[in-house]
């Protein structure tokens, strides 16, 4: 029973104990067992319940709290009405100091405000030095115990210093051998013996300044005031040393004044060693003033005095850093605009000009809020500004350091073995053309990243919380999702085109492929550069977020509208896959096709292009090829027809054919293009003037024409050196005739000898009787064809032999 009596008290309390400060906090005339209750442990708690009179305050004390609560519920509804009052006000005060032009405000009064006061401070505390209340006030000036403590930490000091540049002299081979490894080499592996040796030597310069620091504590603990012990001063001094210096460590990994082969951007020797010692001054300068002086002189004289120092060091240094920067504004404006005409892309072109223009502001306008936050707000300003600087310098170091790698792998071209050129001609090409273009993408991405970077050290942009959320998460992935998408479908073109490439190259094992290859290939590679754009494109659009199932759907009912609206195009692609799946032509076929001759130059699947015989180029959709006549397939034939006079012997002019055909033989230009014997069909027609013997000669395809024109050649001089007539058309000129089947008499006047021979006729340069006259004119007579009679040509004027009419 009485466990169970405590069991309830127990809540009550667990009550008290949390509303200890509320009503410690309300009450003002609290007792004393109240305010020993609120600060007793739980054990006394528990000794205080165990004892009846203890118990019995608290329970009274309970009592009142609960009284004070009910007088304080009457005022409530009061409050409440003025409490939506004052939250708007305050919400509107809020609002007013979260504007930017309220913050500028309230920084520059701040900032003349501490300013005014850290000087009326310093007066009052270099007047107070020398006066009898500070003498009064504080213990007396131990001078040797000053002196004594100044030579302890000068002893540290000096040691420290001696010591790091003992090690760096140490060391300095070191670096000399890493700068002269890296400039001996100027192949493809320079740059990255270049980086390799800036990050060796930089851990090496680090290690010299931890060794430094380590004789300074054993200078501090041993060497000086007492063994095994070491003061603040000099224990703030190590510390500062090791911050700072690694800080110039930095700066000497950027800009190497010493040592060309480990400067990881180009510079000369000159500018290196200016901004080196500008910048390790500057460091030296703050760091130094702000970490060990003011601490020093807070500790030793004032805490005022010790801010007016900050305040003057930090002025020292704006007007430094804005000389420096003003009296170097030209010279890096030029610098910066001949790095923009050198860019590889036009995006950092641009970036660099601005830079050009700008970067002065920027400059200033960092030291400038590095002067205002340091007075305003001295214990978060200088920690965040200093992590923030660090961390921007970082940044733009290693950026530069990727961007210069990247640059260097962007201008080299791919080279590839000879054998292997020579089996893929374009491989080399399309690699040179891919890569670059690739390292140029990872340089804009490593652009952002060092971008993002820098806005998150000035909490412009929170990157960590940002790629912790759900959508820096998703972007990334998006990001990385998309490279990998597109890297695999250009590994899939490079294989496919090269494949492809490799069939076609005729330094293949395979050999030279035939025409029908090099035409269904050179399609089905233009099909597959379709397809793998359309799926890539399609499928980074579903990764970075578009639905692509209306545009699936839109291209369906476009495709479909295209179908009707264009039933020529469709009918041409049709046509033109059946045509190349029979293998109807290929490129470099002579062929007939839309009533056009000529050589196939070009073949899609839309279209043939044709250059004829003149030279004129043709483009034929294969919706208006109803037939296609190719004339190169396996083999041609040259078929003659060769026409000799009605008075020849048909035996003797096919005997003279086939000497032609065996002299034809015997010409090594054109013996390799016949595949086969001669053959005479015969006798093809019976025509008006000659009898038609009809030849085949069979030939390799494309070579019929140039055969049949050496062919016709030989032709003509075996007939001319057999006496075989080969005719040609003749004109007979009948004069009339009277009843009596007579022709009178022509007048011939013979042009050449200038006499007339009346009553004489002549016929093909014969005369009535058969016999030849001496010349033949127009006037002559002439035979009909297939008669034998003659007649006699009537008087008329004098004929022109020349024209065959009167004069």
């Amino acid at each position: 029973m009485k466990f169970l009596r405590w069991l309830r008290v127990l809540p009550f309390i667990m009550l008290l104990a949390l509303m200890m400060p509320t009503a410690h906090a309300a009450s003002g005339d609290a007792s004393a067992a109240e305010q020993q209750a609120q600060q007793t442990p739980y054990a006394t708690l528990a000794d205080m319940l165990e004892n009846e009179q203890t118990r019995q305050q608290l329970i009274d004390q309970l009592r009142q709290l609960a009284t004070s609560r009910t007088e304080n519920a009457a005022d409530q509804p009061a409050v409440a009405e003025e409490q939506p009052v004052q939250s708007r006000e305050a919400s509107e005060s809020e609002s007013e100091v979260m504007s930017l032009p309220r913050q500028v405000a309230s920084v520059t009064q701040s900032f003349a405000e501490n300013v005014g006061s850290m000087v009326t401070g310093a007066i009052a505390a270099i007047g107070a030095l020398g006066s009898d209340s500070a003498a009064a006030s504080g213990p007396a000036f131990d001078t040797g115990a000053f002196l004594s403590a100044l030579l302890e930490f000068a002893l540290v000091v000096v040691g420290t210093v001696v010591a790091f540049f003992i090690f760096r002299r140490l060391a300095g081979p070191l670096f000399a051998r890493a700068g002269h490894w890296v400039q001996r080499d100027d192949g493809p592996s320079y740059l990255l013996k270049r980086v390799i040796a800036i990050v060796l030597s930089l851990l090496v310069d680090i290690v010299v300044i931890v060794l430094a620091c380590v004789a300074g504590y054993a200078i501090g603990l041993f060497g000086a005031g007492d063994q095994g012990s070491i003061a603040t001063r000099q224990s703030l001094f190590i510390n500062a040393f090791a911050i700072i210096e690694i800080v110039k460590a930095l700066i000497r990994m950027v800009f190497a004044a010493r040592y060309e082969g480990l400067r990881p951007f180009a510079m000369s020797a000159d500018v290196a060693r200016y901004w080196n010692t500008r910048l390790a001054l500057l460091v030296g300068f703050v760091g130094y003033g702000l970490m060990v002086a003011v601490p020093i002189i807070n500790n030793i004289v004032s805490s005022a005095l010790g801010q007016f120092a900050g305040l003057v060091i930090m002025v020292v240094t704006w007007c430094y850093a804005l000389s420096v920067i003003l009296s170097n504004r030209r010279d890096l404006h030029d610098r910066l605009l001949e790095s923009a005409s050198h860019a590889s892309l036009g995006f950092f072109a641009v970036l660099q000009r601005i830079l050009a223009k700008t970067w002065h502001l920027l400059a200033i306008a960092y030291f400038t809020v590095l002067l205002v936050m340091s007075q305003v707000q001295p214990e978060q300003a200088l920690p965040y500004i200093s992590r923030a600087t660090v961390q921007t310098l970082l940044a733009f170091a290693v950026g530069g350091i990727v961007s210069a790698l990247l640059t260097r792998l962007i201008g080299q071209r791919v080279a590839l073995p000879q054998n292997m050129s020579s089996r893929l001609p374009l491989l080399e090409k399309r690699l040179n053309a891919y890569v670059p273009n690739a390292l140029k993408v990872i340089r804009v991405i490593l652009l952002i990243i060092v971008a993002l970077v820098v806005l998150d050290a000035w909490r412009v942009f929170d990157l960590t919380g940002w790629l912790a959320s759900e959508a820096g998460i998703g972007t990334v992935a998006m990001i990385v999702h998309v490279s990998i998408i597109l890297l695999i479908a250009a590994l899939i073109w490079v294989t496919l085109a090269s494949v492809i490439e490799h069939r076609l190259s005729p330094d293949t094992g395979n050999g030279e492929p035939s025409a029908r290859e090099r035409t269904l290939l050179s399609l089905f590679r233009n099909a597959i550069a379709i397809a793998i754009v359309t799926l890539t494109v399609m499928i980074v659009l579903s990764q970075i977020g578009i639905n692509i199932g209306p545009l699936i759907a839109g291209a369906g009912v476009l495709g479909l509208a295209i179908g009707f609206g264009a039933q020529k195009l469709v009918q041409d692609v049709i046509t033109g896959v059946f045509i190349q799946l029979e293998n109807a032509m290929n490129t470099g076929d002579v062929v007939t096709a839309g009533g056009v001759v000529g050589t196939a130059e070009r073949l899609t699947i839309r279209s043939v292009g044709i250059r004829d015989l003149s030279g004129t180029y043709h483009v034929v959709p294969f919706s208006s090829v109803d037939v296609v006549s190719n004339y190169m397939r396996d083999f041609a034939n040259h078929v003659g027809e060769y026409g000799i006079a009605y008075r020849e012997n048909v035996d003797y002019a096919i005997e003279q054919l086939h000497k032609a055909f065996e002299a034809l033989k015997a010409d090594e230009t054109v013996a390799p293009n016949i595949l086969d014997e001669m053959t005479v069909p015969g006798v093809v027609a019976l025509a008006d003037s000659s009898v038609n013997i009809r030849i085949v000669i069979k030939c390799a395809p494309g070579t019929q024409w140039g055969v049949g024109r050496a062919f016709n050649k030989l032709v003509k001089e075996h007939f001319d050196a057999a006496g075989i007539e080969i005719p040609f058309p003749h004109t007979t000129l009948y004069f009339g005739q009277d009843k009596n089947g007579d022709a009178p008499p022509a007048n011939i006047h013979m042009i050449e000898n200038h006499d007339v021979l009346e009553g004489q006729a002549s016929a093909a340069g014969q005369t009535p009787g058969g016999g030849r006259t001496p010349a033949a004119g127009a006037g002559s007579d002439r035979r009909k064809e297939g008669d034998g009679d003659h007649e006699r040509l009537p008087d008329s004027d004098e004929v022109d032999d020349s024209t065959g009419g009167d004069r």
